[in-house]
């Protein structure tokens, strides 16, 4: 990216995700070129209305613009290797929405791309920049907790069916429950215990809307990591709508020397904000919580740079890599 191509653009604009990188990368200075969406015009216009931004008719002018040094996509998730590689073919960077891929087809094709190392390419792994995650990992890293033996994700979702783009509910075209929300997770598991996925044993299920015969409602990923680690994914679409928010994710963290437990969406009874708590041998307590030292959109950007980033092609690929084979491998349980 040169010096002076202070401008992104966007192409793909089918999940608000996407809203998050648009609002970074303002704040660090950078002016967007405009949000093509040929598809999703109410959220496209949403978040443009929000962002004082322009709608592009065509992605082409965008890509072909020396001045846009940077592409965001949050495009259908099984088209988004296809907006990554006419990025490469423009050498320009890109940020992507997760899942980056939704099929092993997908994961081959993302596995060339990183290898071409053309360009750098980044996904919205935000669960890393929490201030709750980020200062547990802290903790695990200073040893407080002693060796890691488990930790447990719970990830429940609100569906709000009536809302959601067709292409949600087709297994081909969004990966699934697995691919487009353990993604996170499988990330976490790496990052947290430095350590990497051996095996996966899983399952998927479906209690609901039988008119959309792909789409499963539930699923659940047993996880065996190297050093004898051990971990337990659930993720589902059924939170109420009465829930105060949209799913009250938690992470369970066992150690040697101590647990920790993370309320991702806070306690209902107390407040929003999310909460880190720790039990050890002398006491229980809540954490003071310290974010990271730049955002999600700033790493990408050192990267693009020629900097160190926290997020690696490495990351990206080894986590879509484990979210594709526990996919692959699940055991399908149908409501009778």
């Amino acid at each position: 990216m040169t010096g002076n191509a202070r401008k992104f653009g966007i192409i793909g604009c089918q999940h608000a995700h996407i809203g998050m990188f648009i609002e970074e990368m303002l704040a660090l200075g950078y002016e967007c070129a405009g949000v093509y969406e040929p598809d999703n015009q109410t959220l496209a216009r949403t978040l443009a209305d929000r962002y004082g931004l322009e709608l592009a008719g065509d992605r082409e002018s965008m890509l072909a613009d020396e001045g846009v040094g940077i592409i965001g996509c949050a495009a259908i998730n099984d088209e988004k290797m296809d907006v990554m590689e006419l990025c490469e073919l423009h050498g320009k960077p890109v940020m992507i929405d997760k899942p980056a891929v939704t099929d092993r087809a997908g994961l081959i094709r993302l596995r060339g791309l990183l290898d071409r190392g053309r360009i750098e390419v980044g996904m919205m792994l935000t669960e890393r920049f929490r201030p709750s995650l980020h200062t547990v990992y802290g903790m695990i890293r200073a040893g407080e907790l002693g060796d890691i033996i488990h930790i447990s994700m719970r990830k429940p979702h609100r569906l709000n069916p009536e809302s959601r783009p067709a292409w949600h509910f087709d297994r081909g075209q969004s990966g699934g429950i697995i691919n487009d929300l353990f993604v996170h997770d499988f990330d976490l598991l790496r990052w947290l215990t430095g350590r990497e996925v051996e095996t996966t044993s899983g399952y998927l299920a479906k209690h609901i809307l039988p008119e959309y015969p792909t789409f499963y409602d539930a699923a659940g990923v047993q996880v065996f990591m190297a050093g004898g680690i051990t971990a337990q994914l659930y993720a589902d679409w059924h939170t109420p709508a009465g829930s105060w928010t949209w799913g009250d994710g938690r992470i369970f963290i066992t150690g040697t020397r101590g647990m920790a437990e993370i309320r991702l969406e806070g306690d209902p009874l107390l407040s929003s904000d999310e909460v880190a708590l720790v039990i050890t041998d002398q006491e229980l307590r809540s954490l003071p919580l310290t974010p990271p030292a730049f955002s999600l959109s700033q790493d990408f950007l050192n990267r693009v740079e020629g900097e160190a980033g926290l997020i690696t092609h490495d990351d990206i690929y080894k986590a879509s890599e484990a979210t594709v084979t526990a996919d692959e491998g699940a055991r399908i349980l149908m409501r009778e």
